[in-house]
């Protein structure tokens, strides 16, 4: 039986999967390791790599920023599935506002530790969250690394991918606020899926991937 690795978004831990039922498989949690101030994506997916013993024709399923860095992984060594949730496969796909941030990126000089608190700014993109799940998405932000999350901010708004590896498969909500679902192409539309649909849809996420995971 492959393995499956997963790997959360930004600002985020392998928590954001508690909804999510693999338990007929061998399931690998990613946590973040400490970046390089000069890693990329690219360059940070083979530390993930080699700290985590990803091997040939696992699975990867990746939230958000998990997805692109999946991406990645499957660049560099072939995966028998790679499933995307709330994430992007190619700059292609990415939001005109990456281009402004780009252009004029006003985060930089922004001390790493504030970014655990910038809560208020982040959620109204998310959608709505129970009680319970708002808890754990304050929680996971403010115990998130913050060179960890500066450093992400930057590497993806660099990210310039146009490679689509083999085997992707990406699952996104039709109101997504952060990853505009027509922007893109060939995925699975969660109708009313927001991009914390992984919370919010479980249920039906969980729909989805065991009819992908069976193929």
């Amino acid at each position: 039986m492959s393995r499956i690795f997963l790997i959360p978004g930004l600002g985020a831990d392998t928590r954001v999967y508690n909804n999510i039922d693999l338990n007929d498989y061998e399931v690998i949690c990613v946590d973040w390791i400490e970046p390089n101030k000069t890693d990329t994506l690219a360059t940070y997916a083979q530390k993930l790599i080699y700290q985590y013993h990803i091997i040939p024709k696992s699975i990867i399923i990746g939230n958000s920023l998990g997805g692109m860095i999946a991406i990645e992984i499957a660049k560099i060594i072939p995966m028998e599935k790679v499933i995307l949730i709330s994430s992007i496969k190619t700059t292609d796909e990415a939001p005109r506002y990456f281009s402004l941030l780009r252009a004029v990126p006003f985060y930089k000089p922004i001390p790493g530790k504030v970014f655990n608190f910038m809560e208020f700014l982040i959620k109204p993109f998310f959608g709505q969250m129970n009680e319970t799940d708002n808890w754990l998405f304050r929680d996971m932000l403010k115990t998130s690394s913050p060179g960890f999350l500066k450093w992400a901010m930057d590497a993806v708004l660099k990210w310039d991918n146009k490679i689509i590896p083999p085997n992707v498969i990406q699952i996104t909500g039709d109101k997504d606020l952060v990853f505009n679902y027509k922007k893109i192409k060939g995925a699975i539309i969660v109708k009313g899926g927001t991009h914390i649909m992984i919370f919010e849809r479980a249920k039906e996420i969980n729909k989805i991937l065991k009819r992908i995971l069976k193929k």
